[in-house]
């Protein structure tokens, strides 16, 4: 076996397991039931499979060009997905799309009532 071989080999299983985690993402967002478990389906899976998709990519291309795209898309993706699901989350649980006793802990009321000190009825 050959070395650009091998390469385009390890490029289709990176390519394969990125498709399988993006899908897997994309199943717990449509079948689970809240907003706080559809955000976790919705980053982790799916920033891990686009970065296995573009490493696939980067093993199958091979030119110095594709390669650093692929590596300045990976880090906006993997820099960018975690602090919008964070402010996804917040914004459901100051409107109350979140049931709080499926919270193990609950460190955003505390300070929610903290900074805001006449909350309206």
């Amino acid at each position: 076996m050959t070395w650009p071989s091998l390469l385009d080999a390890a490029g289709a299983v990176c390519l394969l397991l990125g498709s399988f985690l993006c899908l897997a993402g994309a199943v717990g967002l449509l079948r689970f039931p809240d907003t706080l478990s559809r955000l976790h389906a919705a980053t982790k899976p799916q920033t891990l499979g686009l970065i296995l998709i573009l490493a696939g990519l980067a093993l199958t291309l091979r030119t110095w060009g594709a390669v650093t795209t692929l590596v300045l898309l990976a880090g906006t993706q993997f820099f960018t997905s975690p602090v919008s699901a964070h402010l996804v989350g917040r914004a459901a649980y100051r409107n109350h799309r979140v049931d709080p006793g499926s919270l193990e802990v609950d460190e955003l009321s505390e300070a929610l009532e903290r900074s805001d000190p006449d909350p309206a009825p």
